[in-house]
């Protein structure tokens, strides 16, 4: 089988980025468009992102993760700690995040290094979450083979049972992560195929420095 997609074109004239207007800080235009697009673009999932690691078979792979705090500090997101990704994480701490925000033709690409949050952090934020979400996170093995959904579903309601009208605590293979972000790029489409693009960068001391990339 074979498609011609040469033909698939889109003019981006929906914004633009310039290396003088914009902050010394990466995370003060990060929360500006953030917030432009969960305004705007109410529909879009704004806090959807793609994670890269790499396997331990060697290959990089992509799979999309909700970020569920921001701050100076860095990125935080939830998952089974013996998931796929989550053993790749174990392996090679360095990985990337990236947004791709359709609508304002915008993209963010995040490079840092990951580690866990406190066992408190993570605690909390499970507690927060729907009763569903707190049984799904202790029967699936993720990233595990497994015959059929019905299995799933089986085991779902017998945890159903087991924890009715009983507190759920959070198991210890679940939990949060914080990208501490080393490098973050900012991506404006713009027309001609002629994007902005402003690359913040750490410095030794913390600090960051912004330059402009060609597109």
């Amino acid at each position: 089988m074979e498609k011609d997609l040469g033909n698939y074109r889109k003019s981006y004239e929906s914004g633009k980025l310039l290396l003088k207007e914009s902050p010394q800080d990466p995370m003060e235009l990060f929360e500006v468009w953030f917030n432009e697009v969960d305004h705007y673009f109410p529909d879009q999932e704004t806090n959807a992102m793609t994670i890269s690691t790499i396997g331990l078979d060697g290959y990089p792979k992509n799979r999309i993760v909700l970020l569920k705090k921001y701050s100076n500090e860095g990125f935080i997101f939830y998952t089974n700690y013996n998931s796929e990704k989550g053993k790749a994480i174990g392996n090679n701490p360095n990985v990337c995040l990236s947004f791709f925000w359709e609508g304002a033709e915008r993209q963010v690409i995040v490079k840092g290094l990951v580690k866990k949050i406190t066992k408190e952090e993570s605690i909390r934020y499970f507690e927060s979450r729907p009763r569903g979400s707190q049984l799904g996170a202790i029967v699936s093995n993720q990233s595990d083979k497994i015959l059929n959904r019905e299995v799933l579903e089986k085991n779902l309601k017998d945890l159903e049972k087991n924890f009715k009208e009983k507190k759920i605590d959070k198991p210890e293979h679940w939990g949060g992560y914080i990208v501490e972000p080393f490098s973050i790029e900012f991506w404006q489409g713009r027309k001609n195929r002629l994007h902005d693009r402003v690359l913040y960068e750490r410095t030794i001391d913390l600090s960051w420095v912004k330059s402009r990339l060609s597109p």
